[in-house]
């Protein structure tokens, strides 16, 4: 790997950009303003002398747990982000012809763009040691532990990255890369808890098949006690985990490096022309098609009646289908449901398999409408766009009708469930138009981000990776408010400046995200109010509030859409930093 060009080139680039060096430093500090939050919930404002080493001990325990999950979600999800998005650029541009060219073997080829790809994922993963490291020093974890930790989300990184090459040098479409790399990887940790279930305990293979979940390997090893109910000494271990993912992203890259050139150039590449019947006929052959008729908006037909998002779109929905069916029946069969058990108070299992349904179709959605807008810029057709007679009104309406439309199963589905578990009583119909109208205003707020994502930025990758990621850290840090709020419970109002120091950054974060290359009143306002707003809604909600909510998240959300919104319709120019004044 250290002899590949490729690779070489990245690791010797990317460190002298200076958003390299804000990830690593920015993740390492919102790391330790995680451990500050937690710490003030958990311990209050009483004297560190009076602390007692049980209760540092917890608190440690309970960091590293919540940081073990969080680095292995976060690893896996930018993992498909950067693999993924690096190769489909590369198709998107025309370049990975050009790369075919050389004499680079495919192996190299194929090995490169991934381990170059994920070189930020390998130093974040470096980084987060040292702060293991330090709650090691506050008791309740094993330097085993931290260990076994880092080993697991490496070979996770490894594993995910070979499973996103595979699909980038697959299919031709950004967004079909994106979406199977993510449907495919959550299908395959369905499968994975399936055949766990299905196999006995005394099964020889159950160990190696339940290796395959990252999850369940974390688990185990945060909590051995969970395996060693005898009197043995206790120990840590994670080795069929790492074997097991170790030969399936073996396998993977393999199969790509074999596959390589047979999926690539793609077909979209050649011509087809035309023959005559006899060969060494000089004359032209003219081949007759039938015309189409455009709609009056020629944007919105071409997003609607053709395959601008790639063919087999199909295949996406179908396993999307099946994934939202197997989260549904397996909430609806659960013991937790039988029991009625509740999550953090208030959500029953349904509602949880709403949530991560809800979540999936928010993050694909979002994806088609900031690809939407990449793939145009990558493949150069943007800049015909603006030397036509289309408005900007045009573009934008008829670029958002076709998301919506070409989104309209992300829709569905999730409103379906929400009317099957009203129809089982597992929601008051209060609770079902507050869910409803809430999960609606979302999917707007997350399809005019991807779109305004896709305008700002010049760069492909960045806009991916900025959009994904803003829909990425939004959402996983409303599920930490919610667990470090449930613990903070007794004691709220005294952990409430804690929790403002997490708010303060998240918006900083927001307001540089959004504000990138055009800032504006109305998107800093946006910016600054959307997560105060969002944790007063969270914390509404724990209380049993509805009304409220839908309110709050209605005004939150709704506030950025139209400050995004009003300016790639009106200021077409200024969002997209090019000119159409020309045309008169």
């Amino acid at each position: 790997m250290f002899n590949n060009p490729i690779f070489i080139r990245e690791a010797l680039t990317s460190p002298r950009q200076i958003r390299h060096y804000l990830i690593r430093s920015g993740y390492v500090a919102a790391v330790f303003i995680l451990i500050f939050t937690a710490g003030q919930t958990i311990l209050g404002t009483q004297q560190i002398q009076t602390t007692t080493i049980g209760e540092f001990a917890r608190l440690g325990n309970l960091i590293f747990q919540m940081i073990s999950f969080l680095q292995l979600l976060l690893v896996m999800f930018f993992t498909l982000l950067f693999s993924a998005g690096s190769i489909a650029q590369e198709k998107d541009r025309g370049t990975l012809i050009l790369l075919l060219m050389t004499e680079l073997k495919d192996r190299e080829l194929v090995s490169g763009k991934t381990q170059s790809s994920l070189l930020i994922v390998y130093v974040l993963l470096a980084a987060s040691v040292p702060v293991c490291i330090f709650l090691h020093l506050l008791g309740g974890v094993e330097l085993a532990q931290i260990l076994w930790m880092e080993l697991i989300c490496l070979i996770t990184v490894f594993a995910t990255g070979s499973w996103a090459a595979l699909v980038a040098f697959w299919r031709e479409k950004t967004f079909q890369t994106l979406a199977i790399s993510v449907l495919g990887m959550v299908v395959f940790l369905g499968v994975v808890e399936l055949l766990v279930g299905l196999l006995g305990p005394s099964s020889a293979l159950r160990p190696w098949i339940a290796g395959l979940d990252p999850f369940r390997a974390l688990y185990e090893i945060l909590n051995p006690l969970s395996l060693n109910t005898g009197l043995e000494p206790i120990s840590v271990s994670a080795w069929p985990s790492l074997i097991s993912l170790a030969v399936l992203g073996v396998a993977l890259r393999v199969f790509t490096v074999f596959r390589l050139r047979v999926w690539n150039p793609s077909r979209s590449v050649y011509k087809a022309t035309p023959k005559a019947e006899n060969e060494t006929e000089k004359e032209a052959v003219i081949v007759k098609e039938k015309s189409r008729s455009i709609w009056a908006n020629p944007v919105i037909w071409r997003e609607i009646m053709t395959k601008a998002y790639g063919r087999k779109v199909f295949v996406i929905k179908l396993a999307y289908f099946l994934l939202a069916g197997f989260l549904l029946w397996s909430a609806t069969s659960s013991d937790a449901a039988v029991e009625g058990v509740l999550y953090l108070g208030v959500i029953p299992p349904q509602g949880l398999a709403f949530a991560g349904i809800a979540w999936l179709s928010l993050v694909l959605a979002n994806t088609q409408a900031v690809t939407s807008i990449t793939s145009e810029k990558d493949s150069k057709t943007l800049e015909l766009l603006l030397v036509t007679d289309i408005s900007a009104k045009e573009f934008v309406l008829g670029k958002l009708g076709g998301i919506f439309y070409n989104s309209k199963e992300l829709i569905l589905v999730p409103v379906l469930i929400l009317c099957y578990l009203v129809s089982q009583g597992a929601f008051s119909t209060e609770g079902f138009l507050c869910a409803l109208i809430g999960f609606l205003a979302l999917m707007i707020f997350s399809i005019v981000l991807g779109l305004h994502m896709g305008l700002t930025y010049d760069n492909s990758r960045s806009a991916i990776g900025g959009s994904l990621g803003t829909m990425f850290f939004l959402f996983i840090g409303i599920g930490i408010f919610m667990i470090l709020l449930v613990q903070a419970r007794s004691s709220f109002a005294l952990q409430l400046q804690s929790f403002l120091v997490f708010i303060v950054v998240g918006s900083a974060a927001l307001h540089s995200a959004l504000t990138h290359r055009n800032p504006s009143r109305a998107l800093a306002i946006s910016a600054w109010l959307l997560p105060f707003l969002t944790f007063y809604a969270i914390t509404s909600f724990l209380l049993g509030g509805t009304l409220g909510v839908l309110v709050t998240i209605l005004f939150a959300y709704g506030l950025p859409v139209l400050s995004m919104y009003i300016p790639a319709v009106s200021e077409f120019d200024v969002a997209l930093g090019k000119t159409t004044y020309d045309k008169g």
